[in-house]
Parts: structure tokens; C-alpha cells; sequence
């Protein structure tokens, strides 16, 4: 029976003998190999935090103790250490195992967390209350993936450092995020990487560790003598103790005996500590560490005498297309200059970056840093292209207003993943930036129906002298509609069909089910219009005019959010028109619950934004026999979501 098999709980794992761990952390490695193989899924940091999982759940009681996740999609050794391996093959499959920490799947979930920099602060937050509350207990930030540099964990360092109590917090430093760590910080920590610190001070740990007592003597003084015995692990002019934060390291974090050995000091440390982890992203797997960008989240793969062949979509994906577009227009303006927030390859970037060197620029995991950079530029007369995934760009929301928006500045934002991902689910899903953005006065957004659209979207957008936004899913580009597309007009829509009978008006990619629900409704005798909107703001005035005349049914189809959405906006609009709305429905993302992990294609149609869901409505609206009764789609839709 495999070590990993009798791992029920982190009780189980103390169990073992600490020379057994090593064997369970290739346990882990093959189990998470296997399953990310079949689903997808964040690989190569897993790989390369599992002896650091393990250190801190042989020495901490998470079940007492406080772990605080930074970039959650680094837990995965973290669940099949809690008791969640005999489930680890429905990971990201709907109603299976997330993908991220989560609350409701275990009590050692402290937060839902996907985003990056928030651990430390939620980690200072936990040690004062418990700290009020009179328990006993230790604090632990797990940060990683290159998230230190995010302005958020800098803010929780600089509170950290006022605790007069036990906190810790572990730097897994992998030199990685999803591209290359960025920026000074990124250089700092190098510093001490590339040095032989690391060799001198874990010489140096391995003779002072058994002389010091354990019991009798404040841990502050043990932990200055280890600082004494181990020159490099300390310097006065350390950033982290600058701040208020004890600085040891660098570690290697791979090395499990002498994590659980330096764990064991710091735990009963009485102030608050950094422990500063060096980690390979993809340790143990020979492809995955040589290309760790490539395999961060990859598709399913299959391994082969050595050779990975990842599994390819039947069509190129929306990012590519972005990227081309955007390529094709920066040889025609030389203004253009590219820039991402940490997400050089998942924005399709680092293709840009190998054209045009000296204009793209990962600014590293700092939304609001890039918006900012992005206003500088376009206030001294370049063209900045903010590529962000639309979760992430929630995050710089003060700095599209302030420095953006007030000041009418032409930053272009390029919104990847909006709408319904799949199985990153709800730490992921950009299902709010038509609501977040559409309030903002003088903001112009778009949305492409298909590639020559997205092309015709952005070379639009880069004329304008105002802020603007284009958004589009994380999903294939569909074919296209017809072989002309006519270019793009501020506030003016594009008519796919016509139809007496209802009006479907649909914003951006939900063009194609909507056009697909119509020739459903078509064999049905019933004949729709349908209009590809192209912008939620400005609205078409005149196509709205013309949609709700003659009082007939008129149907909104969004991928985000219903609340504050393209719907909303077609709602307001009629109604200044003083326009009629009673029989008016909008599809969308439900307004009060949040849509879980699994495929998007299941999303999809759990929101009725499929095909038949959209002709569902509308024939509802107009009074005929539904498509299939309640039962038989919510029949179907549990089918989907149980694949």
C-alpha cells in the first residue's frame, strides 16, 4: 500500500518516519501528474511546493494552527494531504474537487482564494483576532508564485511587522509566476539565490540547531543565535527586517529533514519571522521544470517515452487571435506599446514580446501598477494595450477610475477571460467587468463576436481618445458569420438576422448561440431577429428603438453578470426612450450565486446560454410549448454538469 493511500488526514503524516516523507513526496508528485494529465490544472507549482506542504504539515496542526494560502492554485499537495486524495481525480470537474483552496470543501481551507498578495494581510488579520480571543496557536502566509511583488502583500508585511506575537511567513520563491518573476524585487531575491549562502548556511543550521535548547529560553535569544551561527541568513539591511520581520534563509525547499528542522525553531518564535524557500517550479518531472511557463496550468497531456503531447482545441483560441490582431496593427502604429500584469504567456504577450521586444512589458503580479504605468504612457502619447484578465483587473479598479478614466486618458484594455472559465470556477470567472466598468463616464466597451471582429474591435479602439475596453472568453474562436465584417462604428450594432416574431439582442461571443437558437425557433415556425450589439456602452439607441416596437418579445444574452450587465444597459436605454419593457427577459450569470468549477460548455448551459436555453426563453415569452418541459432540462443540465 502507497504512503500517499494511508494519508487520511495530516495526523497520518506525523505518523510516518520523517525518512518515509521523501517517498511520499514522489507519491504526491506521480498522483498530481496523473490527474492534471487527465483534467488539466496547475502543474509545475504544485510540483515544486510538495516537500515544503509536507514540512509544514509535519510541523504545524492545521486544524488549530492558521495556513493562509497566496495564489491558491499552488494547494494541490495541500488537499491530497487532507483527505481529499480519494477525490483528487474529480479535480475541476464539476461537483468535484477545486482547483483552489476551498471553504466548503475543508475545514484546512481557510479562505477561497485565487487571486495573488492577499495571504499576509488575511494572515495579520487571523493572528490579532486570535490574539484578542486569547488562543494559542500559530499563523503561517504560504506566499508564492512570484506574488510578493503584488502592492497587497507589501501592505500586509508592513503590518505584520507590528505583531508582538508568533507569524510566520513562508516566501516560496521559484523565480517563477505564470512567466518570470518581475522587477527589483525579483533581483533582490536573486541576489541571494545565485550566491553559495544557501550551502554555507544549512552547513552552518545543521551544527547550531542540535545546541540550541528548546525549552528554558526565550525563543527570541535562540533565534539570535542562529543568526550568529549562520552568517548569510541575515543581513541588517534586509528589506523584511527593515519592516519588521525577522529574515531567515535562503532555504531549499526540497530538502524535507531540514524544513521540518528550521520549522520546528521558527514555530516557537514569539515575533514575526520570514522564511525566505528556494523551490524549482516542476521539481521532479525533468519537461515540466525545464519549461515551467509551459506547463503552469496546462491543458490534459499524455507522456510518452519522455514526450508530452498536450492536448490542442479544435481551433485557435480567443488569446491567440487577440495577440495576432494586435501584432498586425502595431506594424501600422508605431505608438502601440503592449503590457500585462504578470501574465505574459496567459494573455498571449510573450508572442508579442519576440516581435516587438522594446514595446511589451510584464509589469509582474501589480494590476494597479500597470493601469497606472499604462496612464503615464498614454498621458506622454503612446497607445498602451492593458492585456488583464477580467478578475484580475478588478483588482486595479481605483486606478482605472483615478488615473484613467478622470483624466480621459486612450488606455486600451484587453479583457481575457471574461465570462464563464471553466474549471478555474469562481476565483476566476470575469463576470463583472461590464458592471465594474460600464459606470465610469466617457469609457467606451466592446465586445467581439468572432476574429474578424476582435480584429475591427481594437483597430477601433486604438482611434479613440478615451479609455475603452474589449472582452473576450477564454474559449475557441468560432468561425465566422459571413466573409465581410464591416468595421466598427462608436454605439453601433450589426444585425445577423431578421425575424418578425422576437428580438434577441446579443453582446459579443453569445452572438453565435443566440444566432444557433434562432434557427431552432426558425424549424419552429417562429422567426427572430437577432443583433450582435458590438458595444454595451455607448448603447445603439436607434436598435434598441427598433427592438421593442410592436411590443414584441425581446431577449438580452450576456456571458457576465446579469446584475448592472449588457441588460441592464439595453433596459435603461428603453426605458429613457419611454419604451415598453414588459416583455423583455436577460440572460446572463445568475445575480446571487456563484456558477462552480467544471467545464465552461456545462457554465454555459447551467445559465441558459446555450442554444436551447436562449430559444427556451423566448419561446416562453411568446407563449408556445417549451422546447423540452422543466424536467426534462433540468435533466439534461445535471447530465452536463455531471460529466
Amino acid at each position: 500500500m502507497k504512503l500517499l493511500e494511508q494519508i487520511k488526514s495530516p495526523v497520518d503524516l506525523r505518523k510516518l518516519h520523517v525518512d518515509e516523507l521523501p517517498q511520499l513526496a514522489a507519491e504526491i508528485r506521480e498522483r498530481i501528474l496523473e490527474v492534471v494529465g487527465k483534467n488539466g490544472g496547475h502543474l509545475t507549482s504544485n510540483l515544486g511546493v510538495t516537500e515544503l506542504t509536507i514540512a509544514l504539515h509535519r510541523v504545524f496542526d492545521f486544524q488549530h494552527d492558521r495556513l493562509l494560502w497566496d495564489v491558491g492554485h499552488q494547494c494541490y499537495p495541500h488537499k491530497l494531504l487532507t483527505g481529499r486524495n480519494e477525490r483528487f481525480e474529480s479535480l475541476r470537474k464539476a461537483g468535484g474537487v477545486s482547483g483552489f483552496p476551498d471553504i466548503h470543501e475543508s475545514e484546512y481551507d481557510l479562505f477561497n482564494v485565487g487571486h495573488a498578495g492577499t495571504a499576509i494581510a488575511t494572515a495579520v488579520g487571523m493572528a490579532r483576532a486570535d490574539e484578542m480571543l486569547e488562543r494559542n496557536n500559530s499563523v503561517v502566509a504560504m506566499v508564492g508564485d512570484a506574488s510578493i511583488v503584488n502592492g497587497v502583500a507589501f501592505e500586509g508585511l508592513n503590518q505584520a511587522g507590528t505583531l508582538k506575537r508568533q507569524f510566520l511567513v513562508v516566501l516560496n520563491d521559484n523565480e517563477w509566476g505564470i512567466s518570470p518573476t518581475q522587477g527589483a524585487m525579483a533581483e533582490y531575491l536573486a541576489k541571494f539565490r545565485v550566491s553559495n549562502f544557501y550551502e554555507d548556511a544549512k552547513a552552518a543550521t545543521k551544527r547550531v540547531l542540535p545546541k540550541l535548547p528548546l525549552l528554558g529560553k526565550p525563543i527570541f535569544e535562540l533565534i539570535a543565535h542562529l543568526k550568529e551561527g549562520i552568517k548569510a541568513t541575515v543581513s541588517p539591511g534586509q528589506v523584511f527586517e527593515a519592516m519588521g520581520l525577522q529574515y531567515v534563509g535562503p532555504v531549499d525547499g526540497h530538502d524535507i529533514k531540514h524544513l521540518i528542522e528550521i520549522l520546528e525553531v521558527l514555530k516557537r518564535a514569539n515575533h514575526p519571522v520570514l522564511l525566505h524557500v528556494h523551490t524549482q517550479k516542476g521539481n521532479g518531472c525533468h519537461w515540466a521544470s525545464a519549461e515551467p511557463g509551459k506547463y503552469h496550468s496546462p491543458k490534459p497531456f499524455v507522456v510518452e517515452d519522455g514526450k508530452v503531447t498536450i492536448q490542442k482545441g479544435s481551433g485557435k483560441s480567443w488569446t491567440t487571435a487577440f495577440v495576432d490582431a494586435l501584432m498586425q496593427l502595431a506594424e501600422q502604429d508605431k505608438r502601440i506599446y503592449a503590457m500585462t500584469a504578470g501574465m505574459l504567456d496567459g494573455t498571449g504577450l510573450n508572442k508579442f514580446a519576440e516581435k516587438f521586444p522594446d514595446r511589451c512589458r510584464d509589469i509582474g503580479i501589480a494590476e494597479s501598477c500597470t493601469v497606472d504605468i499604462a496612464a503615464g504612457m498614454a498621458k506622454a502619447g503612446l497607445r498602451p494595450v492593458a492585456a488583464i484578465y477580467s478578475t484580475f483587473l478588478q483588482r486595479a479598479f481605483d486606478q482605472v477610475f483615478q488615473e484613467v478614466v478622470l483624466q480621459g486618458l486612450p488606455v486600451m484594455f484587453c479583457l481575457d477571460r471574461a465570462g464563464l472559465v471553466g474549471g478555474d470556477g469562481p476565483v476566476h470567472h470575469g463576470f463583472l467587468d461590464i458592471t465594474y466598468l460600464r459606470g465610469f463616464p466617457g469609457m467606451v466597451l466592446m465586445a467581439p463576436m468572432d476574429e474578424a471582429e476582435l480584429l475591427e474591435a481594437i483597430r477601433f479602439g486604438l482611434t479613440l481618445n478615451c479609455p475603452c475596453a474589449v472582452r473576450y472568453p477564454r474559449d475557441t474562436v468560432p468561425a465566422a458569420m459571413s466573409d465581410k465584417c464591416p468595421p466598427f462604428e462608436l454605439g453601433k450594432s450589426r444585425k445577423l438576422r431578421e425575424g418578425a416574431a422576437a428580438t434577441i439582442l446579443a453582446y459579443g461571443v453569445t452572438a453565435v448561440p443566440a444566432m444557433a437558437a434562432a434557427e431552432i425557433l426558425s424549424e419552429l415556425g417562429i422567426e427572430a431577429t437577432v443583433v450582435n450589439a458590438r458595444f454595451a456602452k455607448p448603447v445603439d439607441r436607434a436598435m434598441v428603438i427598433e427592438a421593442f416596437r410592436g411590443d414584441r418579445p425581446v431577449v438580452t444574452v450576456e456571458d457576465q453578470s446579469v446584475t448592472g450587465g449588457f441588460g441592464a444597459a439595453i433596459l435603461e436605454a428603453a426605458q429613457e426612450e419611454g419604451l415598453s419593457c414588459h416583455r423583455m427577459t436577460r440572460i446572463g450569470i445568475p445575480a446571487d450565486r456563484f456558477i462552480a468549477h467544471g467545464s465552461r460548455v456545462g457554465q454555459l448551459a447551467e445559465c441558459g446560454l446555450d442554444a436551447t436555453g436562449i430559444a427556451a426563453v423566448v419561446q416562453r415569452l411568446l407563449d408556445h410549448a417549451e422546447i423540452e418541459d422543466a424536467e426534462a432540462l433540468s435533466a439534461r443540465h445535471t447530465a452536463i454538469i455531471s460529466r
